[in-house]
């Protein structure tokens, strides 16, 4: 059931990030009263109020470092933004004074009044999130096209982890509307009554250990997205994984599965390089992965879970596979940046963590010069070094875990390694060294935190300093 917010609700709000400028402006819309909390204390009040939409800049209380116990004492719930942990001293107060604490998805599913569609899973959900909105927005338009003059037309909100708050358009839905979410286990975490129709869990690798602690406890907060949902509700899964095949025992909603290494008696599949769906073991042939733009198995994967979401959505398939055609890759992610010299170079910035970077390994079909480390998550990286496969010519280091990289990778038997400081500097070197016809390609493994403010400019650099090479008359590059 829908919490119901209004102007009697004390609602705190932790973070001034984009989750928490979106929650202020939903709050604001539903006549809450609303205590905004930046834990920084060297934050300036003027500057949090500036992010905000300027409807939402006199609303409420900005507290800046610790809450003083009067405000304490007048919350009835807590929205936090990602970031922030479940495990806070601050969250312990609260959770044990028995006030709810919501994600900000849990917060903007509160005012949801049409349909959602919502992605999880360690890797690809950005490129399965953007592929299903797509998919749903020229269904959309095709519906809309066909309603008289004056009916409400259906819409599209493409939203969560992907980088637009949910909160800040769910108060714009309506009953012909589909919010195509993104959620990450950290967003999982505070969810109560979120429901989607149909859900999607990737894949579940090692990430973010050093916030869930463990495998099992990071494994059951991506299985949260199916909480609240019933056999009415459909749950797309990965064949694949072995905890989603045992997860699909166990899962409320109806199961619908892809795999890229086998045949499904019901389910979606990649039967050599053509995409099938099976249906009681009678087979259809919907696509030749040749005639898309994305490359790579973990591709073949986001785009068969892009097809079972949205087919189960109502879309005929004629349109997905319209639309699955002319899709191009997502930015960050095995985007071909350019070439120099007879070099093509890569940004895989989005690849934060082993299991991704493996995919981008995997995509190479070229001796590659390969950019890895950063921020150290806790993860291990021996699954990783063993994807080189031959294909990586030198392993090129930065960041935090550069030691503990190299480390592991001498320990497969891999030795062409070099460090670096800087970025500009690592870049310089694998432009010298890469020769006509290898690939460089940056695919860290590592979250960018450190060095760059967030994956988004890590891969911006790169893909700069490519045209920059480029512009200086070394060869040509990508636009």
């Amino acid at each position: 059931m829908q919490h119901i917010i209004d102007e009697k609700e004390v609602v705190l709000v932790v973070g001034t990030g984009l989750s928490g400028v979106g929650a202020v402006h939903l709050l604001h819309r539903m006549g809450a009263q609303i205590i905004l909390l930046e834990q920084n204390a060297d934050a300036k009040e003027q500057d949090i109020r500036n992010k905000l939409e300027p409807d939402d800049r006199a609303c409420g209380t900005v507290v800046i470092g610790e809450l003083p116990q009067e405000l304490r004492e007048r919350i009835t719930l807590a929205v936090l933004s990602p970031a922030v942990p479940m495990d806070i001293p601050l969250v312990e107060d609260l959770r044990g004074r028995g006030i709810p604490i919501f994600s900000e998805i849990e917060l903007a599913y509160c005012a949801e009044k049409g349909t959602v569609l919502g992605i999880t899973g360690t890797n690809g959900k950005t490129t399965t999130t953007t592929l299903t909105g797509e998919i749903m927005k020229a269904y959309t338009a095709r519906l809309g096209a066909e309603l008289p003059e004056g009916a409400e037309k259906p819409e599209v909100f493409v939203v969560g982890n992907i980088g637009f708050s949910y909160a800040a358009v769910a108060d714009r839905t309506h009953e012909k509307s589909f919010s195509v979410a993104e959620i990450s286990s950290f967003q999982l975490e505070g969810i109560h009554a979120f429901r989607p129709a149909v859900s999607a869990i990737l894949n579940i690798t090692p990430d973010h250990l050093n916030r869930h602690g463990t495998m099992e406890n990071y494994t059951a907060i991506k299985e949260r997205i199916t909480l609240n949902q019933t056999r009415d509700d459909v749950c797309v899964l990965n064949y694949e994984d072995a905890a989603l095949r045992d997860f699909a025992q166990v899962c409320p909603a109806s199961v619908v599965f892809f795999s890229s290494a086998h045949t499904l008696e019901n389910g979606y599949f990649l039967r050599g390089e053509t995409i099938c769906r099976a249906r009681d073991g009678k087979v259809t042939e919907l696509m030749n992965i040749h005639d898309m733009h994305l490359v790579g198995i973990c591709n073949v994967e986001n785009v068969m879970a892009a097809m079972a979401v949205t087919e189960a959505a109502g879309v005929p398939m004629d349109l997905i596979l319209e639309v699955i055609r002319d899709f191009p890759p997502v930015e960050h992610r095995i985007e071909y940046s350019g070439t120099v010299r007879g070099v093509d170079y890569y940004n895989d910035s989005k690849a934060t963590n082993p299991d991704a970077a493996i995919q981008g390994i995997r995509a190479m079909s070229r001796p590659t010069i390969l950019i890895g480390g950063g921020y150290d998550k806790k993860n291990t990286y021996d699954e990783w070094i063993e994807a080189f496969d031959g294909k990586v010519r030198e392993l090129v280091l930065i960041g935090q875990t550069k030691e503990a990289i190299a480390e592991c990778a001498r320990r497969h038997g891999f030795t062409a390694i070099t460090f670096w400081d800087t970025f500009e500097e690592c870049l310089q070197h694998c432009s010298e060294i890469a020769r006509e016809g290898e690939a460089v390609l940056l695919s860290p493994a590592c979250a960018s935190w450190g060095m760059f403010p967030n994956y988004e400019e890590r891969g911006r650099q790169f893909k700069e300093f490519v045209k920059r090479i480029g512009a200086e008359g070394c060869g040509t590059s990508a636009d």
